[in-house]
């Protein structure tokens, strides 16, 4: 750990990589306030069915991958990447406020989701933006993109607890209300302090990459195994908060503690990884973190015991944690010239996992009931971990 404390510290810090960290943190904030009670606001505030839960997430991960790789096709062509994050944290701040205070289906699911996904392509493009610093600036990107993502872990510590607590409090509008504050922050930090950096140079493998990216096997490969690792995911993340308060009858606590915790344990496991990837390589430490989502949805489809589930959480961190960093870098490495491309596809395998996962966890869920997705679960991670030992170095 002095070991990796020392790395970070001789690369000597500046305003902008301490901006970038900052807006890490708030993007992870306002996506840590929504994500945790969004399964319960639908069912709760707005009274709609599982399978109209499950249908929900699935529309918004479509029009959010629709949204993003727009986005991604344009901003590798030039354009000024810091105002289009500007542009993407006040959209996703006017979602929030919709969410706030409306409480119709159609709308939210239309309008909604459409300044939802906004709001989400904001993040991929500012983890591209980070790697175009850290090139120019001659820092370590393996690092630097582990220690941004630890302020993702880090929002998520705080997010979960803070967002029952809010909505159970005061109510889902104060919640929402400060998601918005959230990305009004993060769109003044990125408009008055983050770099405007040099046009990027074309890359002579950027056009090809264009073109037939999906051709190429690796990055087939990668983006199906993180799709796979992803639908996990979501599939936890929408079906546990109803799982645990409704199928075992825990308080609604709970659920932040136990995502709290995850997020907790997270951050050392993303500043391990980064460490430790340039030793053993991104391909051994994805083989290893798939390992760890293993034995987690094996672990969730046997115990119901609180206790148990906190301390299973640091399973689901090394996963996650892991996953989340370096699988980001894997696919700038296999895609090289088209940083903001390969940066949304590796945020698209996340919606594409939860297209998935909406409709595998809604329809499951309605016919067989919530402990029975982490079966399905238990399939999807174990598909994905052979991917990984499908997968070359790079």
């Amino acid at each position: 750990m002095r070991a990796l404390t020392a790395l970070y510290y001789r690369q000597k810090p500046d305003l902008a990589s301490a901006a970038f960290l900052v807006v890490a943190f708030l993007t992870g904030t306002a996506g840590a306030l929504q994500v945790p009670t969004l399964s319960l606001f639908l069912s709760g505030e707005v009274g709609v069915r599982p399978i109209l839960v499950g249908t929900f997430y699935t529309v918004s991960a479509i029009i959010g991958i629709l949204i993003s790789q727009w986005l991604a096709h344009h901003s590798d062509k030039g354009i000024n990447r810091r105002m289009l994050i500007v542009w993407c944290c006040l959209l996703g701040m006017l979602g929030c406020v919709l969410f706030a205070f409306d409480r119709h289906y159609l709308l939210l699911i239309t309008v909604g989701v459409v300044l939802g996904s906004f709001g989400g392509t904001g993040n991929p493009q500012v983890f591209a933006l980070a790697r175009e610093h850290a090139d120019h600036s001659g820092r370590e990107a393996v690092m630097f993109n582990s220690i941004m993502r630890a302020q993702i872990s880090l929002a998520w510590v705080i997010g979960p607890p803070l967002a029952f607590a809010l909505a159970i409090g005061y109510g889902f509008p104060v919640m929402y209300l400060g998601a918005a504050a959230a990305f009004l922050g993060c769109a003044l930090i990125v408009w008055k302090v983050l770099p405007d950096l040099p046009a990027r140079k074309h890359h002579p493998a950027a056009h090809h990459a264009r073109v037939s990216w999906w051709r190429d096997p690796q990055v087939r490969l990668l983006f199906i195994g993180c799709t796979l690792m992803w639908t996990c995911n979501s599939m936890y993340l929408i079906t546990m908060p109803l799982y645990v308060t409704r199928d075992l009858g825990l308080p609604e606590r709970t659920v932040g503690i136990l995502m709290g915790t995850a997020a907790a344990l997270e951050i050392p496991a993303m500043l391990i990884a980064g460490y430790y990837t340039r030793r053993f390589g991104k391909r051994s430490m994805m083989r290893f973190a798939t390992a760890a989502g293993v034995l987690f949805y094996i672990c969730m489809t046997l115990i119901s015991n609180e206790y148990a589930m906190i301390a299973m959480q640091l399973l689901n961190a090394i996963f996650i944690g892991i996953i989340a960093g370096i699988g980001m870098l894997y696919f700038q490495d296999v895609m090289p010239g088209q940083i903001g491309m390969a940066t949304t596809l590796f945020a698209t395998s996340t919606r594409t996992g939860s297209i998935i996962a909406g409709a595998i966890a809604g329809a499951v869920a309605e016919l067989w009931g919530y402990h029975a997705v982490f079966y399905v679960a238990v399939v999807s991670v174990c598909t994905a971990l052979f991917c990984c030992f499908r997968m070359k170095d790079v």
